[in-house]
């Protein structure tokens, strides 16, 4: 068995903003380099084998936090952990999106959920496939987990993946199973949250 932690990415000022961030490359603010140190010391709680992370740059510098603080090497950069692309609506806040495309309407450049579940899942069962009986640390976006969310547990409906919240997942036999959206490791890292967070992260649920 193989413990996969996702964790999504500490603030940045286009979070702040309510800005839809993608591919576009905006690195952390202050509060997200204390929300990654904050997730960072709460996982060190337990033992982890290996860190991973999508080399935008917001998810990698959590990642390089989070491994100081749980005593772990260089995070390895997955290409195939990147956000999702939304094109022509990148940089975008949510109410211009709105207005723009009203009822989930077609963006130009818009990656599919499809598209993000062909490259993201594949990438997460390789890398416990070749780490087995390890436990993982993977830093990503909101958008990837929720891609995986929505294939591990389609059932059921799970709410806003805030800056620094880690999701805990196990994976057995070929299988990847979810253990608990929001793991309370991380209730503390609610210390730090920014106000209007449910606002801030709407923009992943598009």
């Amino acid at each position: 068995m193989t413990l996969i932690y996702l964790v999504r990415h500490g603030e940045t000022d286009w979070n702040l903003a309510k800005r839809i961030q993608g591919s576009t490359d905006i690195p952390l603010n202050a509060t997200g380099r204390e929300q990654a140190a904050t997730t960072g010391r709460l996982l060190a709680r337990r033992q982890w084998d290996l860190i991973v992370s999508s080399p935008l740059v917001r998810a990698s510098e959590t990642a390089r936090i989070i491994a100081s603080e749980t005593g772990l090497a260089a995070p390895l950069l997955i290409d195939a952990l990147q956000e999702r692309q939304y094109g022509d609506a990148e940089g975008l806040d949510y109410r211009t999106i709105e207005e723009r495309y009203p009822n989930d309407a077609h963006v130009r450049g818009r990656e599919t959920r499809e598209a993000v579940a062909a490259r993201v899942l594949p990438a997460i069962m390789e890398l416990a496939d070749a780490h087995p009986d390890d436990s993982i640390i993977v830093v990503s976006h909101g958008g990837v987990i929720r891609t995986i969310l929505n294939i591990v547990d389609p059932d059921n409906v799970h709410g806003t993946i805030r800056n620094g919240s880690v999701h805990s997942f196990r994976h057995t036999d070929g299988t990847l199973d979810l253990i608990a959206f929001d793991d309370p490791i991380e209730q503390e890292s609610l210390d730090c949250a920014s106000e209007d967070i449910a606002e801030q992260n709407a923009l992943e649920a598009r």
